[in-house]
């Protein structure tokens, strides 16, 4: 026989499997052999909560507090579903009131930490943190988020040990890869960033802001593009006056482009070789390696053109083989780029390119072929300008 306690438990489950409406379904037959208790209805708030019902949810929610006014799980979940709702101040008076009854509840410095993330208030946030890992050392979403705060707060090598800590207590947690990944590249480790984020990605492939770290780690490991970004922050938009008058600034530009697209070949031949291995092939989505092998074909296809094109003497043909070489760099710009519209900003882009080069070799038009060139190598620094217009939503 079903037990209450049993249903309970399966609803919680189907909560964090990412199943809301399966644990509505669950709890509310809880509730219709006992209306009065309060977990249930707890627990129902966050279940609607995370089906976009919100006003259903802080109904249930407040009944749960209501009924168990004493007890602190229903004031955590009340804060929980405050949260979700973007709440903040409401989640803040919840948990609260929650860690009054229970101060020992390490989810609920959790909760508080993370509500100070949203806020900013990254003093705060290290405190809460850093309260709630005092009373459970291996909790590792609390540890993730000390690390994150301190990363904030410019104490990147005690960021870094915190992470790796982080790590240590659950290498399955996105929260804790992506924090080690922030702490790395503060202290001037891209390449170990890099890494990071790839890991978060695979643990969690919605997580978008790991899209955008993980490109500006990669950009950070080209020394051309580190100066450059040096340079373009003490000059501003000045720089572009400088690029008639100084030639040389303008091979400093095309060196870091090619540096670039390098970078993202690079990066190509790695993720499929990872993608197709027996070991590892499970770790990546089949887009990623589909992605990767268009990236490895591009360079291909765009050599065998070249070699047509000086073979036979048709420059259109030859120039279009390297811009098409050139694409590899506005595919993976857009595939990295973590919100969704600008990803899809990006695709039209790549893709317009992708049809102009084709239109250049079926017109012999050599203007569209080395203007989609020059273009695709230049999709860097479009990317970044789409990106910071287009921010994902859990960027910290």
């Amino acid at each position: 026989m079903v037990t209450v306690r049993d249903s309970l438990e399966r609803a919680r489950l189907l909560l964090q499997m990412g199943r809301p409406a399966d644990a509505e379904r669950e709890l509310r037959g809880v509730l219709t052999e006992d209306p009065q208790h309060a977990g249930a209805h707890a627990l129902l708030g966050l279940a609607l909560v995370q089906q976009d019902r919100t006003d259903e949810a802080l109904e249930e929610s407040r009944e749960g507090v209501r009924l168990a006014p004493d007890h602190y799980v229903p004031h955590y979940l009340s804060g929980q579903v405050h949260f979700q709702a973007g709440l903040v101040d409401e989640a803040v008076r919840a948990v609260v009131a929650g860690l009054a009854l229970s101060p020992e509840h390490a989810p609920s410095w959790e909760l508080l930490a993370r509500v100070h993330m949203t806020r900013h208030d990254w003093p705060q946030m290290a405190e809460t943190a850093g309260r709630g890992l005092g009373l459970d050392p291996q909790h590792a979403e609390l540890a993730s988020l000390l690390a994150i705060a301190l990363v904030m707060l410019g104490q990147n090598e005690r960021a870094r040990a915190v992470a790796a800590q982080a790590v240590g207590n659950d290498p399955e947690s996105a929260l804790a890869h992506w924090a080690y990944g922030r702490a790395a590249l503060a202290a001037g480790d891209p390449k170990t960033a890099a890494e990071s984020f790839r890991e978060v990605l695979r643990l969690d492939p919605g997580f978008d802001a790991a899209r955008d770290l993980l490109v500006y780690a990669l950009k950070q490991r080209n020394p051309v593009y580190r100066l450059l970004a040096k340079l373009r922050f003490r000059v501003g938009w000045r720089l572009l006056f400088l690029l008639p008058a100084l030639p040389p600034v303008i091979a400093v530009f095309v060196i870091s482009a090619l540096l670039h697209w390098a970078a993202w070949v690079a990066e190509s031949w790695t993720t499929l070789r990872l993608a197709r291995a027996k070991a590892t092939r499970l770790l990546f989505e089949g887009a990623a390696g589909r992605v990767s092998l268009l990236c490895l074909a591009l360079p291909v296809a765009g050599a065998v053109m070249l070699g047509l094109g000086i073979g036979l003497g048709l420059d259109v043909l030859g120039t279009a083989g390297v811009a098409t070489m050139a694409l590899v760099t506005p595919v993976q710009e857009a595939v990295h780029t973590g919100s969704a519209a600008g990803r899809r900003i990006l695709a039209v882009w790549a893709g317009a390119l992708a049809v102009t080069i084709a239109v250049a070799v079926a017109t012999s038009a050599f203007a569209p072929a080395i203007l989609s060139l020059y273009a695709a190598l230049a999709t860097i620094w479009i990317a970044a300008g789409v990106r910071k217009i287009f921010r994902p939503r859990q960027a910290v």
